[in-house]
Formats: structure tokens, sequence, C-alpha cells
């Protein structure tokens, strides 16, 4: 009997155990139990494993002892062999509890990737091999990490490969969950190795946990909550040493009633600013495309409002980054007629993240209410639907993370949320085995370069107006009164950008509904009263294009191709605001329209 004539309906859960889960015999003995147990339950069961603790560690060590250069496709040969002695014991390991089990290679699974060494990407898996041995009563141990070229040349997929790998096999299986076995009881508000108050979330949806993981959470890659996003696979983040229930990640639940979810930052950043551009089209479409061609991700991206002819443009970059970009920018600068590049290093970023913010007046200025207090000064400013980020001086870092845990108080426990139920077939409904396989099918054909940039959405705002404040003292405080004085006025302020202040002074621009442009410049007359030289200017009609996804900032060829397409066609950008999830930009209102149809033409959305 084939299977997919089996009448039995068998859900599949996936677990991933990490390098500590698996680092000894005994650890090795309670994955195993784990797995079995979720077998005895009635699920079929992928289990995914890493290299036993610190040996991928070991072999790069090694290596170095033999070459400072060693070769990509040699390294990848050999750090795939940590993986491969952990599922061949995790095997053993099942064996002896009394259930079949067969340990596999990225290879031998199925998983193809592209040809980029050391960082490949998955183009498709393949999932009859492992539907077969599932089907004979196997638990399949499957090795993360690492997968093969077209060439059946041995390819390791980069930092959260095993995550990746176990997010990419509950998507083609259709798995019911996909659980995350680590060294930490889930998802918490913030670091709680800095802030001891953190509070571990019970649930969090994939946007937020996608700003949260590429901001430095540090708990899961975004590559695998990218996947999880795209194919709808429910996560769940679990402790290996506990029965503890971890964080769900799952779409936004009905009726979340926390503002902020979580306080994110990233400690070592550098900051590159473009100085004296001239505002015309084709500009940034000049920069961001010599950045994607050296392959350098960015991150904050900032534009303000242009004045007198000139616009600046500033992004930050890892710091150990900052040689790679230099050399790039420093000749693109040039060839674009920049008068002047800087840059800043010993920079932090520190983020707030959640669904609330998109319906709550007043995050933004409690926000920087909090710093403000706190004496931190705001460089540069950036937000989205669901993030607000600052850039700060790094050795304010800390006390900004601090400060800003408890101004929002995510100490305290939110409403209970509900939860994705752990039964073997509460998903599958009573539909027959082969209209699941139906499913997976119809998943799998449409995983042709799984990993390649997705673009979900390009959408258009023209009910926003824009209001830029400009020779602001550059010192903390400043956002505070403003904000707060909008936030009093009950107006929800959008889009938010500060660039890097000039001559110690600073501008602000933010959007608001249309409706509210009047009121808003009333509600800041009297806050600006205090900062003699200060002006404002407001633009009553714009355009705001949002191009949303996933991995835009990983997929540096996002912002090249969304740039291009803007300045092929003359239309210059007003202002640029980035997210990991969203790209907004401000065009003229009269350009809109147009500037849609081009965008969602080039990203092939109808």
């Amino acid at each position: 009997m084939s299977l997919f004539e089996r009448v039995e309906i068998v859900a599949v859960i996936v677990q991933k155990f990490g390098g500590t889960s698996v680092a000894n015999a005994g650890k090795i003995r309670q994955a195993a139990q784990r797995a079995v147990d979720a077998k005895r339950k009635g699920y079929d069961v992928v289990v995914v494993v890493s290299a036993r603790g610190h040996k991928t560690d070991e072999l790069v060590d090694l290596a170095a002892e033999i070459t400072k250069t060693p070769r990509p496709r040699e390294m990848d040969m050999l750090l795939s062999t940590g993986e491969q002695e952990s599922v061949a014991l995790m095997a053993m390991a099942v064996h002896e509890l009394g259930e079949e089990a067969i340990s596999l290679t990225g290879a031998q699974i199925g998983v193809l990737t592209d040809t980029t060494h050391t960082k490949a990407r998955i183009v498709s898996i393949s999932t009859q091999r492992m539907r077969e041995l599932l089907s004979a009563g196997n638990i399949v141990i499957a090795a993360g990490f690492q997968g093969v070229d077209s060439n059946m040349n041995i390819t390791t997929l980069g930092r959260g490969g095993s995550d990746t790998t176990a997010t990419a096999l509950a998507a083609v299986m259709n798995a019911e969950l996909c659980e995350i076995y680590t060294d930490v009881e889930g998802v918490f508000t913030t670091d709680p190795r800095l802030v001891s108050s953190a509070r571990k979330v019970e649930r969090i949806s994939y946007d937020e946990m996608l700003e949260l993981a590429s901001l430095g959470a540090g708990v899961m890659h975004s590559r695998s909550i990218e996947f999880a996003k795209k194919y709808r696979v429910h996560l769940r983040v679990r402790p290996s040493y506990s029965d503890g229930p971890g964080t769900l990640i799952a779409p936004e639940a009905d009726g979340v009633t926390s503002i902020v979810s979580g306080v994110a930052f990233v400690r070592n950043e550098a900051l590159i600013s473009l100085v004296g551009l001239p505002d015309q089209p084709g500009v940034m479409s000049g920069l961001f495309t010599a950045l994607s061609s050296a392959k350098i991700p960015v991150d904050m991206v900032v534009q303000n409002v242009a004045r007198e002819g000139y616009a600046n443009v500033s992004f930050t970059v890892a710091e150990d980054e900052l040689p790679a970009a230099m050399k790039v920018v420093q000749v693109t600068a040039q060839s674009l007629g920049a008068q002047e590049v800087t840059t800043q290093t010993g920079l932090s970023k520190v983020s707030i993240v959640g669904h609330g913010m998109q319906s709550h007046t007043g995050v933004a200025a409690r926000m920087f209410q909090v710093l403000a207090k706190h004496s931190i000064n705001i460089k540069v400013v950036t937000t989205s639907e669901i993030k607000i980020s600052v850039l700060i001086d790094r050795e304010r870092c800390s006390d900004a993370v601090l400060a800003v845990h408890e101004g929002f108080e995510l100490h305290q426990a939110s409403a209970a949320l509900p939860q994705v139920g752990y039964v073997a077939t509460s998903r599958r409904n009573g539909a027959s085995d082969a209209s699941q396989a139906a499913v997976a099918d119809d998943i799998v054909s449409r995983l042709e370069g799984m990993e390649s940039i997705l673009v979900s959405d390009v959408s258009a705002d023209m009910n926003q107006s824009r209001v830029t404040l400009s020779n602001l003292p550059d010192e903390s405080g400043i956002a505070e009164d403003i904000f707060t004085a909008i936030a009093e006025g009950g107006v929800l302020v959008d889009m938010i950008v500060q660039n890097v202040a000039r001559d110690n002074r600073a501008t602000i621009s933010f959007t608001v509904p249309f409706g509210d442009l009047d009121r808003s410049l009333l509600l800041l007359r009297e806050a600006l009263e205090r900062y003699e030289g200060s002006a404002v200017t407001s633009d009553r009609h714009i355009g705001m294009l949002t191009i949303a996804g996933i991995g835009l900032r990983s997929h540096t060829d996002v912002g090249r191709r969304v740039f291009r397409t803007l300045g092929d066609n003359g239309i210059n950008v007003q202002m640029i605001n980035t997210s990991e999830i969203k790209l907004s930009i401000v065009i003229s209102a009269s350009e809109c329209d147009r500037a849609l149809q081009l965008l969602r033409a080039e990203f092939g959305l109808t």
C-alpha cells in the first residue's frame, strides 16, 4: 500500500535540538526520549539536530591550524560532519528506547540549495524519502544546517541553519507543529541576562518575532521565522531541560491586548551618512545598487526631507562590516556627487516592538519620555506600524533597555492568550490521507526558490500629510516634547524619521492622517516656542509607498529593485524609513499611483 493510500491519518511534528541540547550522551538520551514520547502520542516525528556543543567551533579552530585561508567548499565539507555525528548518535539513542529511527544527512533528505558555500539558501526539498521512512514507522533524524547543490557539493546554510532546516521541513511536510528546543524557557520581553524582571511571552506573532529576531533577540534566527510566516508554520520555542510550554510563534491572535511585546537591542552598530546628495531621481538607486552588488546588508535607512536641493541619507551596518561598506560607499558617493561622507561608531540600536502601536496613540511619546528622563540622547529614529527604533551611544545601551522595559511595564503579565493545541490530529478535521498529501504536494509545488525574495505587497497611502521640524537643538528631551504634544491631542503618528544631526541641529519629520494636519500644527506651536530658531514646514498632500515582505533587510536586492524602478521612471524619493519587514517611502502625491503600479509590476504582484 502506498503512502497516499493509507487510511490512518497521522500528523507530523518536527522537533529541533540545538547544540547545547545534544552536548553529551545524557542530553542526547533526553532528546531521544522527547522524540519517542511524541511518536507514542500518535505523531510521525522528524527530528532536526545541530552539531554537539562546541563541535563546530572546534572544527573551525582545527581548520585554522591547517590554513588561514580555507576554501569555502572544504569548510562546508568539514563543518557538515558535526551534524552527521549528532544524527547517528541520536538514532542510536532512539533504538535503545525501543523505537525505529534512521539518520539522514541533508543530501539524503533531499535539501537542494544554491551554490553559495558557507551561507547557502534552500532552493527546494524533496519529501518522498522522508514520507516513505515515516510510513514504515521510523523516526527520521535529519541533519540540520546542511544541504547539497545541483553538482552534489555539500553546502551549509550559515548562521541559524538548523532552525532554518527545521522550519523548512515543517513547511514541506505540512507539520502540525515545529518545536525548537533550546537552553532558555522561551521568548522573553528582553534579554533576561540584562533585565532580571524580563518576562516570558506566552505567544508572539510572526511579524513581532521577525522584528525581535532580526533586531538581536537571539532566541531564533530571522531566516527560520521568515519560513514560518511564509508557510504558516506554528513554532514553539521550548526549554530542553524541562517540560515548560515555552513560547508559541504563530499568526497574530484575535484580542491581543499588549501594546508592546518586547525590547530588542543591537550593541555594535556603525552609522554611515552621505551628506549633500543631489535631490533628484536615481540617486538612491545608485547607492542601493552598489550596496546590493557587494551583498552588504544595511539596517536602519533614513532619508529626511531635502533642503535647498540637497538630501542627507544615513544607514547603519554591523560595526565589523564598516570597512567593507566604506569601500563601496566612498566610490559611490563620489559618482553620485555627495558633498561628504561621515561615519560614527560606538553606537547601539534599541527598539520596542508590538502590534498595539497600530491603534494606540502616545507610544512613541512614551518611549521618548523614558529616554529623556534618563538623559539618553537620540541620534536616529526609524519606525514601522509595530516598531520604533532609536540609535544611541553604546555606553547608554544597557541603561536604555532597562529604562524602556520598566517604562512600558513589561515585567507585568498581559492578558491570557489562546494556545494552539498539541493533539495529534487537531488540524486534520477528518480529512483523508490522500487529501493531506495533496495539501503537502501543493506546498512543495510552491517551494521553487524557497528562500527567494518575497515581497508580499506594495501599497500606497494618499491620506497622509507630512510635518517637518528643523533647526532643533541636538539634545535629549526634544522628541519627548514634540510627540507628547501630538499624543495629548489624540493624533496617531505613522512614520517618524530623524536623521543624524548636523552642526548640533536636528531635523525630525513625521506623518499624520490628512485630517489631523492642522490640529498637529497647532499642538506643536506651543511645544516649539522654547526652541529658538526652530522651524515647522508641512506638506498636506504626500504619497506614501509601503513595500511589505520578509527578509527585506537580509535580501539586499529588494532596495536595489525598488529604487531602480523609481529612479528609472523619474520618480524622486523624499523620505525613507525601514523596518525588518517593511520599507516605507514618501514621494510626491502626483506620482503615487504610477509608482504603485510600477513597483507592483516589478515584484510580480497583480
